[in-house]
């Protein structure tokens, strides 16, 4: 039996929604500012769509795990949701953009995850919950400065 958890991180930004939009869904342009991970576009284009395919690689070298998804919700510039399909990491994540003001929004990326290894599982989630946590607002944080700097160098 297989337990689902959600993680939500929300953050502002000193920049328009549609800066916030671009640069969260620019897959390949995600290593810029999220840890350890590098996005190729598998199918659908741009990825730009629902039933765009791409494919995460979170690790350091050799040693990490690709995380596999595809588009199931996209709403431009507001939300989109992926279906991650992976052998590790399988549940659904969500980017919403908020905008507050001309210039400043808010991004919430959720995580509904359903935990691998069963029992041992549900028992390692309260260790490594914060651990995890502390890698996505790190993560969102270096997307934020990403957006304002593009913002502010037009």
């Amino acid at each position: 039996m297989s337990a689902t958890v959600e993680l939500a991180v929300p953050i502002d930004v000193a920049a328009p929604a549609a800066v916030v939009w671009a640069t969260v869904t620019d897959w390949p342009g995600q290593r810029e500012w999220m840890l350890g991970t590098t996005v190729t576009v598998e199918g659908g284009g741009d990825g730009q769509r629902i039933g765009a395919r791409v494919s995460a690689f979170t690790g350091v070298g050799p040693l990490g795990f690709t995380d596999p998804m595809e588009v199931v919700e996209w709403d431009p510039p507001r939300r989109c949701v992926m279906r991650h399909d992976g052998k590790v990491v399988r549940g659904t994540g969500v980017f919403e953009v908020t905008e507050l003001a001309p210039a400043r929004s808010r991004f919430l990326w959720i995580e509904r995850m359903e935990l691998p290894l069963g029992a041992a599982g549900r028992l390692a989630w309260p260790l490594a919950r914060p651990v995890v946590r502390a890698g996505v607002v790190v993560s969102l944080r270096r997307m934020a400065a990403v957006c304002e700097r593009r913002y502010r160098n037009g």
